[in-house]
């Protein structure tokens, strides 16, 4: 399958979601340019995240993939990248801690630009005019000219994505992200909550545990890992224009690889196994991710993994489901059932927020946090029930104080999203959020630790 593929055959299948430029000659020169650049990742950083994942698929090890629902040019500043990192960083200590299992941190940064859209158009006011797609397309600003997409847009945004990386790099592993800096992840509207209060209960043991570590000769000069993290990026793979100019040969191995991110995934509305997202990303060794909705049968899902990994490669293909609070419980169990039938090596991985989104009654696009806390729990329920792991999370979320997101700890009326709605498209979990989703993955985790130990015991 591979020996007949080229990062240009997608453009002979039926495409979704992909905007119209209105001039062919300057996208091809945009195209022409990109595929020039260096590449932003490296071949050997996606098969290392590839392994580390195959240990999830296995139930040795968690995902936590969160981020931005959509960068924008407007909002790049380091202080959002850094507080960003932070809450990552929080939550993967809040998980290892309490869960007691290794995490394998992925980002939806440095390059999550793009963005499908329900209507190709928005109307306001009786103008009509193409919808905002996310600013590696068009602007957004309801105006004629912003929503013309505009390839050049195409280097703003990998230029943004490697001043992200470097700066993402640098907090990883320029000492950042060191055990002994715990409490100082702690930002600080999230300190004066009750989660930054279980937060600093978390770091003050983590705290009582390196002084013995540290007693006993092992430190972070002994064991790298106490000062440095593994930090992965990725993000959807729509906009195929810039995707295959990213694309590029390993001189090691001879294998494509979309260097544009560690990781990339095809969306619940682009997965058609005919299409053209199906055909660019069945070609490139990148770990792939899938979206799965309720309407997704299971003959196309196990069509899908037949092609996107037909070597049943672990590591290579993360199944994201995205029901609903209300829907996974009948929708998750068959396709859970059909891939343990066939014996496909996956990570299933749970998106509780895409299921989730509602219109308040001010008007707002919003997501109950009871609801995704909900779909969180049921998706650990139903894995219980099916023998099978759950293997991760996949959200969106920002370091900042926004209120974009009802309910909660914070308890955030609807009336209260117009304080800080910030979004460039869908409403994001805050920091404070973010830590209460976390404290709940750590609690199943720890559960689904203590019923594996019983029937062990049992067996």
């Amino acid at each position: 399958m591979a020996e007949k593929w080229s990062p240009e055959n997608w453009r002979t299948k039926p495409v979704k979601h992909m905007p119209s430029y209105p001039d062919a000659e300057a996208l091809t020169a945009a195209e022409e340019q990109l595929s020039v650049y260096p590449p932003l990742v490296f071949a050997g950083e996606a098969r290392k995240l590839k392994k580390a994942l195959a240990k999830v698929s296995e139930g040795k090890a968690f995902l936590l993939q969160g981020g931005d629902c959509a960068e924008s040019f407007k909002e790049f500043h380091p202080n959002n990248i850094r507080d960003t990192f932070k809450v990552l960083l929080q939550m993967a200590v809040v998980l290892t801690f309490g869960g007691a299992v290794p995490v394998v941190k992925v980002g939806r940064l440095a390059g999550q630009f793009a963005k499908p859209r329900s209507s190709p158009t928005e109307e306001i006011g009786g103008v009509s005019l193409p919808s905002y797609l996310g600013d590696i397309i068009n602007g957004m600003e309801f105006e004629a000219e912003a929503r013309q997409p505009d390839p050049q847009r195409m280097l703003r945004a990998y230029n943004q994505s490697a001043s992200t990386l470097n700066l993402l790099r640098a907090f990883s592993q320029g000492g950042f992200a060191d055990l002994h800096s715990v409490h100082r992840w702690n930002l600080g509207f999230v300190e004066r909550s009750p989660q930054g209060e279980r937060y600093a209960e978390i770091a003050d043991r983590i705290d009582e545990c390196l002084a013995f570590m540290n007693a006993c000769g092992i430190t972070g000069d002994s064991v790298p890992q106490m000062r440095e993290t593994e930090f992965y990026t990725s993000h959807e793979a729509l906009l195929l224009p810039y995707e295959q100019a990213m694309t590029r040969v390993d001189s090691t191995t001879g294998d494509w690889y979309d260097t544009s991110a560690h990781m990339v995934w095809i969306g619940d509305r682009t997965r058609q196994p005919d299409g053209g997202h199906v055909e660019f990303c069945r070609g490139i060794k990148n770990p792939i991710g899938l979206k799965c909705g309720p309407s997704l049968p299971t003959d196309d899902l196990l069509r899908l993994i037949d092609i996107l990994n037909p070597t049943n490669e672990p590591g290579r293909l993360t199944l994201i489901a995205r029901m609903g609070h209300d829907k996974v419980e009948k929708h998750l169990p068959p396709l859970i059932r059909a891939v343990e039938r066939e014996g496909r090596k996956v990570v299933w991985s749970s998106d509780p927020m895409h299921g989730n989104t509602i219109k308040s009654s001010t008007g707002y696009k919003t997501r109950p946090v009871d609801q995704i806390l909900t779909e969180v729990r049921r998706f650990f329920d139903v894995h219980q029930a099916e023998g099978t792991h759950a293997g991760g999370v996949h959200f969106e979320m920002t370091g900042q104080d926004v209120t974009e997101c009802i309910g909660g700890a914070q308890a955030i009326t609807e009336e209260a999203l117009q304080d800080r709605y910030h979004t460039h498209c869908d409403p994001r979990l805050n920091a404070s959020q973010a830590l209460e989703l976390a404290f709940l993955l750590a609690a199943e985790l720890k559960e689904s630790r203590t019923v594996d130990r019983r029937v062990q015991a049992a067996q």
